[in-house]
C-alpha cells in the first residue's frame, strides 16, 4: 500500500499543470553543449520523456533532430505546443511510453527522471530504444557557490527537493539498464529581474501544491531576501547562474 509520502510526491507530479505557463515563462534552458554530449552532433530521432513546456525539445530541435516529445500533463504540452509547432507532442508517461517498438536512437529527460518510476521506465526505455540507443538526463540547479543564490537556497531548504536525489536516480537507471554511465558539467545563466526569480520557485512543485495562504507567505519570504541581500538589493536584473549535470547512460 502507499504510504503518505507516495501520495504527497504524487500530489508534487500532478502539480505541473497548473503553472504551465509560468514554468515555459521563468524556467532556464539548457546548455547545447549539455545537450550534445547527451545525443551527439548528427540528427537523430529522439524521444524527449517528460517533456514538459518544451525547454529541452527547444534545444535539441534547434540542433536539427527530430523530436517525439511526451509528458503527462496535456496543459504542459500545450504550452510546448505553441512555441514549437513542428513537433507532435502525445500525452504519455515514462512507464507507458505511446512509441512503438524500437522507435527512437535515444531517450532524453530534462528535469523529470526524479518523477520516474526507474524499473517501469527502465523496461520501457529498453523497449522503444534501438539498438546502441543511450538515455541522457540532464538537470539544471542553481549555483549556490554564489552569495546571494546560497541564501535563497537556504531559506527554501526546508521546503526544496534534495537534488543528491538526482544522483541516485541516476544510479537506479544505471543498475536497471545495466549502463555505463558517463557525466559531464556545463553551466546556463538567466538574466531575470528579483520578481522573475520568485515567479520561477513559484512553479516549483512544493509550491504549486501549498494553499494560497501558504504560498503567499513562502512567496513574500523571498522578495523580502532579494530586497534586503547585498548582492540583490536595489538591482533591476540579476544573473541568476545554474549548474547543469547531464548523464549518458549506454545500457549494455
Amino acid at each position: 500500500m502507499a504510504g503518505p509520502e507516495d501520495a504527497g510526491l504524487r500530489a508534487r507530479a500532478r502539480s505541473f499543470g497548473s503553472v504551465a505557463a509560468g514554468y515555459a515563462a521563468f524556467r532556464p534552458g539548457y546548455p547545447p553543449d549539455a545537450v550534445a554530449f547527451l545525443v551527439g552532433d548528427r540528427p537523430r530521432r529522439l524521444l524527449d520523456l517528460g517533456a514538459g513546456t518544451g525547454l529541452l525539445t527547444e534545444v535539441l530541435v534547434a540542433a536539427g533532430h527530430d523530436v517525439v516529445a511526451v509528458d503527462p500533463s496535456p496543459e504542459m504540452l500545450g504550452q510546448l505546443a505553441s512555441r514549437l509547432p513542428g513537433v507532435a507532442p502525445a500525452v504519455g508517461t515514462a512507464e507507458a511510453v505511446p512509441l512503438g517498438d524500437s522507435a527512437v536512437d535515444a531517450v532524453v529527460a530534462g528535469q523529470a527522471a526524479h518523477w520516474f518510476d526507474p524499473p517501469a521506465a527502465a523496461r520501457e526505455i529498453r523497449r522503444v530504444l534501438r539498438p546502441g540507443g543511450s538515455l541522457g538526463l540532464v538537470w539544471n540547479t542553481r549555483d549556490e557557490r554564489v552569495r546571494w543564490v546560497g541564501a535563497l537556497g537556504a531559506l527554501i531548504a526546508g521546503e526544496a527537493r534534495d537534488h543528491e536525489a538526482d544522483q541516485r536516480v541516476v544510479d537506479r537507471f544505471a543498475e536497471q539498464l545495466s549502463a555505463e554511465v558517463v557525466v559531464a558539467e556545463s553551466g546556463i545563466v538567466q538574466t531575470v529581474t528579483p520578481e522573475d526569480v520568485v515567479a520561477g520557485i513559484a512553479t516549483r512543485s512544493y509550491v504549486a501544491v501549498m494553499d494560497d495562504a501558504r504560498r503567499a507567505e513562502f512567496l513574500a519570504g523571498l522578495r523580502e531576501l532579494l530586497a534586503g541581500h547585498p548582492g540583490t538589493r536595489g538591482r533591476e536584473l540579476l544573473e541568476l547562474p545554474y549548474v547543469t549535470r547531464a548523464y549518458r547512460l549506454t545500457p549494455r
